[in-house]
């Protein structure tokens, strides 16, 4: 089971209390109209597909039913992190350093 920090009601809680919005910071133009047809496919359909941190969208749909962000790692499927809507993106680097192991060297 995944558990899911929500960063408005500061609980973590099981994943079926929220459901999945897509891809985090898609950026809609300001004029769509103006938009090719081509520039509007884009928008609605391609996402990206990472191996590793994904930005995503998430709501708390079962609690306080807002929006928020999650960083999370498509390979181990873990959460590294999640944000308020509208605040800006965390570096990935702060978020995947791993301890550095202390070697005995031989």
């Amino acid at each position: 089971m995944l558990l899911i920090r929500c960063p408005y009601c500061n609980e973590t809680l099981p994943e079926a209390e929220f459901t999945y919005a897509g891809q985090a910071h898609v950026v809609r133009a300001a004029d769509p109209s103006s938009q090719s047809d081509e520039q509007w496919e884009e928008f609605l359909f391609i996402r990206e597909n990472v191996k590793g941190p994904h930005f995503e969208r998430w709501r708390h749909l079962h609690g306080c039913g807002r929006f928020f962000n999650a960083v999370r790692d498509t390979v181990s499927d873990r959460f590294l992190t999640t944000y308020r809507a509208g605040e800006p993106r965390p570096e990935l680097s702060a978020l995947t350093r791993t301890p550095v192991s202390s070697e005995v060297s031989k």
